[in-house]
């Protein structure tokens, strides 16, 4: 994103609560906090659905991942016996 008035910034678009376009574009975070920043509302959506597809493209990727490669080593299982108070 950029500022209003030039510099850039990045915000995590998870906390992104409105998008408003009153003329300048103005994003509203969950917490209250207002950045009026140069992008258009329409750029700015863009941008957080890009970011979304991106985070479930790559989730996707990594189950694949897993999936595909069996683990290298299962764990030793063994039974344990009930401890009764004798035993203690």
């Amino acid at each position: 994103m950029t500022r209003l008035n030039g510099p850039p910034f990045a915000v995590n678009p998870d906390l992104v609560q409105r998008v408003d376009s009153a003329p300048d574009t103005i994003l509203t975070l969950v917490d209250g906090t207002k950045f009026i920043v140069q992008e258009s509302m329409a750029e700015v959506i863009e941008l957080i659905n890009e970011h979304r597809s991106h985070m479930i493209a790559r989730a996707q990727q990594i189950q694949q991942a897993d999936i595909s490669e069996p683990p290298a080593h299962r764990p030793d299982l063994a039974l344990v016996k009930q401890i009764s108070e004798e035993d203690s």
